[in-house]
Parts: C-alpha cells; structure tokens; sequence
C-alpha cells in the first residue's frame, strides 16, 4: 500500500484509528495486522485484537493467534 492510498483510508479502516495505525482495508492487511501485533503497545492490545477479530470476520480469515484471541476474550 502507498503512502497515498494509506492516506485516503477512512479512519475506520484502520485497528488503532486514532493513530491510524495497522491498515485493515482487506484480508492480506488483517493478516499483516496479526502478524505485527507483537509490536502494539500492552495497554492497546484489547483494542487492536478486538479490530482484527472484527475485520477478520468480514474478509473470511481465520485468526488462529492465542495471543490475540486472549486479548480479545476469544471472541471469535
């Protein structure tokens, strides 16, 4: 994604919108999302597992991290 499409993204598109972080505009960016949520600050964590679980139930992917699911209260 370039930086101009990234920016023509509605906040909502993103896990963290507030900081428009971690981009969720399709499945290969929920799975981006998962694989970098290592890097979320703790206290930003719930938030963010809750937005990839909730993205990821739109595009059909099927999120299999402990690590989110905990984070989230395994919501899925």
């Amino acid at each position: 994604m370039t930086t101009e499409e990234r920016k023509e993204l509605p906040d909502s598109m993103f896990g963290l919108p507030e900081r428009r972080e971690y981009p969720m505009p399709d499945a290969a960016h929920v799975r981006a999302a998962e694989a970098y949520f290592r890097y979320c600050p703790e206290n930003l964590r719930h938030k963010l597992a809750t937005a990839i679980l909730a993205r990821a139930r739109e595009y059909g992917v099927d999120v299999q991290s402990p690590e989110i699911l905990s984070y989230a209260g395994n919501q899925q």
